[in-house]
């Protein structure tokens, strides 16, 4: 996110991370402007900052410059950077790209330092491909972390959303197929999903 106005609408909803791209070649990425860094430090949610690749001296000096609450590290980061972070009381979320179940195989070296892991779609590029991978893979993850999904979720996919069971799911990432434009929020389409979810797990909740 980047707008102030739109920051201020989405953090009005039932949501608990905001997230704030520092990746100067995404079409999300946050300038260092006053107007928007002031918005950030302002945001009521948990603000995440999005980095890739990027030096453990930039990422801790940016935490600490907009009060960050967590890392998420979209890159290629190394464990060696994470244990950096982690020394400095920095809170991370470990991203690893999808495709098939060796891919799950490298996490496993990393949970001593992060606090989430997020599984997307494996792609070319860095930053999403706005295309779902195959979340069945899942099921051959087997370790202590909690993880969010991510990768092309949309509205319509809220049924099988609610149906994906694993102990360690955590949440969802939602994004591109929640935007108007890149770093723009549809918030009425995220309002509508949102309560959707809440009612859906309240009457499964109650069939119990």
């Amino acid at each position: 996110m980047r707008d102030p106005m739109n920051i201020r609408a989405v953090e009005a909803l039932d949501v608990n991370f905001m997230g704030f791209i520092f990746y100067a070649r995404s079409p999300r990425y946050v300038p260092s402007d006053p107007v928007f860094t002031s918005a950030i430090r302002n945001c009521k949610r948990l603000k995440t900052g999005v980095f890739v690749n990027e030096s453990a001296d930039v990422i801790i000096n940016t935490v600490n410059t907009l009060g960050l609450d967590f890392v998420q590290l979209h890159g290629n980061e190394s464990v060696q950077t994470c244990k950096i972070l982690r020394s400095e009381d920095i809170r991370i979320i470990k991203a690893f790209s999808i495709a098939e179940a060796e891919d799950i195989k490298r996490v496993y070296d990393y949970e001593d330092y992060c606090s989430f892991f997020l599984f997307d779609t494996k792609c070319e590029a860095y930053g999403g491909s706005g295309r779902r991978f195959d979340w069945s893979v899942l099921n051959d993850y087997n370790g202590e972390r909690p993880f969010f999904l991510s990768g092309g979720l949309t509205p319509d996919m809220l049924d099988d959303i609610l149906a994906f069971k694993h102990p360690c799911f955590a949440g969802i990432d939602l994004n591109s197929g929640f935007e108007i434009s890149p770093a723009l929020k549809d918030v009425a389409k995220l309002q509508v999903f949102i309560v959707g979810a809440g009612l859906a797990t309240a009457r499964n909740l109650g069939q119990n």
